[in-house]
């Protein structure tokens, strides 16, 4: 169906366009700063890192849903061999073909389009067969580096695991912020925790994909008033599936790339954190998610690290 009016509302009111110049192909990454970095970094106090990232293997969490988004195929290309002649050092080389947004990902700024537009008004078929993303490719993210912030939307709520039917609302996460007691401010990386992935962990694939909680339409202004730099979640698509909203698919998507320029992250594993943010009594820490520069991606693989 043609986006309804609620939507092109809120669009207006979060729209980023020109913001940081009509050149501008980074979107709310702008917003990580030096001086963003630097405070980042002193929330550093113990030292302890966490990986956030699933493993990259072939029966990982896409089961088809989504075409064309594979699980990587992972290729032994040369197995100890004397490349240079026998007795010389032996080598082993190997190869992967995967969707760059199979696992733990961010979305680049043109994973989607709405109305034949990009983010900051580029046309949609600046994306091509052969090229990619000939503009806002993957590739410009510039370093994301940043004050990650967790908010515990299922912990909030008293439960390890939202229902595959919840919206998460502005009001969730004022709830989960209060519960952080960390307020979320500009440059911050906000990771919001469902649980959903615990499907996923506990070998449940298709649960995991369907029905899934996510980010509600109401979510992106609140995001956009506290100039976030990206969102990342642990669920498949980021915001609630099915859509709250009948056969209004991925608004969020769109409200948060096209309108606003902000990078979001899917498949995202939150569960150690959120057990180590609740043992540490702190929900702030330093958080490295750089992006693979691949030339004209739509998004990208990334394997985070928050740091306490």
């Amino acid at each position: 169906m043609p986006l309804p009016q609620e939507f092109h509302d809120i669009a207006a009111r979060v729209n980023n366009w020109g913001r940081w110049g009509a050149d501008d192909e980074i979107g709310t990454l702008n917003l990580i700063t030096d001086e963003v970095v630097r405070a980042a970094a002193a929330t550093v106090r113990s030292g302890r890192r966490i990986p956030l990232a699933l493993p990259l293997r072939q029966d990982g969490v896409q089961t088809g849903m989504i075409p064309g988004r594979v699980n990587p195929l992972h290729t032994m290309t040369a197995i100890n061999q004397e490349i240079f002649g026998p007795g010389t050092v032996a080598t082993s080389d190997d190869a992967v073909t995967m969707g760059l947004q199979a696992a733990t990902h961010w979305d680049g700024l043109t994973h989607v389009s709405h109305s034949g537009r990009l983010y900051n008004n580029r046309p949609a078929d600046a994306v091509t067969a052969h090229a990619g993303a000939t503009v806002l490719g993957i590739e410009k993210a510039t370093p994301i580096t940043s004050r990650g912030v967790l908010l515990d939307v299922a912990r909030a709520h008293g439960t390890d695991l939202l229902p595959g039917g919840h919206a998460v609302t502005p009001e969730d996460l004022d709830a989960a912020e209060e519960l952080a007691g960390a307020t979320v401010r500009a440059g911050d990386i906000v990771l919001v925790r469902t649980g959903q992935l615990r499907h996923y962990l506990a070998g449940d694939r298709q649960a995991y994909a369907f029905p899934s909680p996510g980010l509600s339409l109401r979510t992106p202004e609140w995001f956009h008033a506290r100039d976030v730099a990206a969102v990342a979640n642990d669920t498949l698509t980021f915001e609630i599936f099915p859509p709250e909203i009948e056969d209004l698919w991925m608004p969020v998507h769109a409200l948060h790339l096209v309108e606003m320029g902000m990078l979001q992250g899917q498949n995202w594993n939150l569960e150690e954190l959120a057990a180590a943010c609740a043992e540490e009594g702190r929900y702030g820490f330093f958080l490295s998610a750089m992006a693979e520069p691949f030339v004209g991606g739509s998004g990208t693989p990334v394997a985070p690290v928050a740091v306490l």
